[in-house]
């Protein structure tokens, strides 16, 4: 609310000008003391901008299969063993207490990213994943771990799929996507990624992405 020089506050009474000011105060969305949002709780705000501060972070994430913005060996295809790529990272902000993956396909002919893998409750103290993670729920190792649905029909779309673009559709690209997270999440497994998404939104410390390619 801008303030209007039009106002003449000499004629205005003590009680007056108590409540013009009151409601100037009130619109305008701000007090004496403070530049938050009206009724903002101050460690809400510091914790929102802290939070969008370190969002700005980038993980470094690699694999040993293939670099960045290289060809995905076919090994890690539909059309080879399909098994996951083993998958490095480095760059964990301080606070980090679980990480979260997810690997889709934007270039998928449909609305929607084509999902290849979300698997979720990470431990901070991992340091990447082996080749070949087994296409379970829960995982052993890492303890703890479990994976969500990908976009195979029901009955094959827990855990890694790998690329498998239509025939002569042209280069697709793989993005796999590391987000570290300020709070364990209480979750069960089998989240698509829409679902996990949500769940994270607001516990991202970091990002980081490795993007491999593959055309058919």
């Amino acid at each position: 609310m801008r303030e209007t020089s039009s106002y003449n506050v000499n004629i205005l009474s003590r009680v007056g000008l108590t409540l013009w000011s009151a409601v100037f105060l009130g619109f305008s969305g701000c007090s004496p003391d403070s530049r938050g949002p009206i009724g903002a709780d101050t460690s809400t705000v510091e914790r929102t901008a802290r939070l969008e501060g370190e969002k700005k972070m980038t993980l470094t994430i690699t694999s040993s299969a293939f670099t960045q913005g290289h060809v995905i060996p076919k090994k890690y295809t539909g059309e080879g063993a399909d098994v996951s790529p083993p998958l490095s990272w480095s760059g964990l902000p301080a606070g980090t207490k679980e990480l979260v993956l997810i690997c889709d396909d934007p270039d998928a002919p449909r609305d929607e990213p084509w999902v290849h893998w979300v698997i979720y409750k990470i431990p901070a103290s991992a340091t990447g994943l082996p080749e070949g993670v087994p296409r379970k729920s829960r995982l052993k190792d890492p303890a703890g771990v479990l994976q969500g649905k990908n976009s195979w029909p029901e009955g094959e779309n827990i855990g890694y799929g790998g690329p498998m673009p239509p025939p002569g559709h042209g280069v697709h690209h793989y993005y796999f996507k590391l987000y570290a997270l300020d709070a364990p999440l209480d979750v069960e497994p089998g989240l698509d990624k829409k679902a996990i998404l949500e769940k994270i939104r607001q516990h991202m410390l970091a990002e980081g992405a490795l993007m491999g390619t593959y055309e058919r």
